[in-house]
């Protein structure tokens, strides 16, 4: 169990070092204080983590789409900087579908 929780914090700290270079403190701030809801020991609290990690997905999705848009435009290559775009999606798609495994949903009624 210790391991979906790492995971989703090292997802939540990649996805608020996103925000912080685009400079939107708020959601650098959201994406922080997100797993603390993993103190609280109720099914919401875990529903939300997940809908975060899925939200989250979308938004690695979406810059993902962007980023190769702008660097095609501009004739840069952009294989390498999708692959990794694309490797931090899957880890937070991946976090997000760990929790909801059986152990944490016992330990979240």
């Amino acid at each position: 169990m210790a391991f979906r929780i790492v995971l989703f914090m090292i997802a939540a700290t990649l996805t608020a070092a996103h925000f912080l270079r685009a400079g939107s403190y708020g959601l650098v701030a959201l994406s922080l204080a997100t797993p603390l809801l993993f103190f609280y020991r109720k099914r919401w609290s875990l529903m939300l983590l997940q809908l975060a990690a899925y939200g989250a997905t979308l938004n690695w999705m979406l810059v993902i789409v962007l980023l190769v848009q702008m660097r095609q435009q501009v004739g840069r290559t952009w294989t390498t900087a999708a692959l990794i775009l694309g490797v931090v999606a899957l880890l937070t798609l991946l976090a997000g579908l760990l929790l909801n495994s059986r152990s944490l949903r016992e330990r979240y009624p």
